[in-house]
């Protein structure tokens, strides 16, 4: 961990079971812009927007996950600003009058306590014209369709938190929030939706996936690829969210 094969082969292995990211992210369209992306895990997205040449601000709640991502950018010798700091705070955390040309966080917002706060926090940090980029999860999805399959008869008193519960590789994430179109619309109330689209059913049994062997689940291996695309529009797991500020 934290060579540069590693991160590598990290980046190889995100992109080929998550490729819409590059797509949505559109790293290249930020060259000599200014980006905040909120909370930036190992750097998988933080060093793309770097290699493209955007002038990168990251706030990131965890510590581990900053130094793990300043090593990613050291070893490539590209540069960002790194502020740790929690999001529903980030008023505190940024100069008061900086603002960006894109504000991008994927897969982060939903795993806050208080959401709102950090939409809150941003609505005014965006430029006139720049954008909002985000990822949250969907509530009518693939993935949450077989956790209730597969645990709703197991645990019937617990409903209500088995999406939350079952949301991750590792069981039992303390904040997982799921959204609909609607609810998606009324986070961001303060914002122009540009677009909401779907993305990404994972397609791989977890025992291979584990060893680094890609071997489809029974019920997706012999699909026409055109049909699995198809229902990853309508039953994908990651609501990609485009907005603009109202206010610009």
């Amino acid at each position: 961990m934290g060579t540069r094969e590693y991160f590598d082969e990290v980046e190889r292995r995100k992109y080929f079971v998550e490729p819409h990211i590059p797509r949505f992210a559109n790293f290249p369209r930020w060259r000599g812009k200014e980006v905040l992306e909120i909370g930036c895990g190992i750097g998988t997205d933080s060093v793309n927007f770097a290699r493209n040449g955007a002038n990168l601000t990251i706030v990131e709640l965890s510590s581990e996950s900053l130094a793990i991502t300043k090593r990613r950018l050291e070893l490539e010798n590209l540069q960002a600003n790194f502020i740790n700091g929690n999001a529903e705070e980030l008023d505190q955390l940024l100069p008061a009058n900086k603002k960006f040309d894109l504000i991008y966080s994927f897969g982060v917002i939903h795993h806050t306590p208080h959401p709102e706060r950090v939409i809150r926090a941003i609505t005014n940090r965006v430029k006139p014209g720049g954008e909002l980029r985000m990822m949250v999860y969907a509530r009518h999805s693939w993935k949450v369709l077989w956790i209730y399959a597969r645990y709703a008869w197991r645990e019937p008193w617990n409903w209500r938190r088995l999406a939350a519960k079952y949301s991750e590789a590792e069981i039992g994430s303390p904040v997982s929030y799921i959204y609909s179109h609607r609810e998606a619309r009324a986070l961001l109330q303060e914002f122009e939706i540009v677009s909401i689209t779907k993305d990404h059913i994972f397609p791989y049994r977890i025992s291979d996936y584990v060893q680094y062997r890609y071997v489809k689940n029974w019920y997706f291996r012999w699909m026409p690829n055109s049909w699995f695309r198809g229902i990853e529009k309508r039953l994908g797991w990651h609501m990609l969210i485009v907005a603009r500020s109202a206010h610009g």
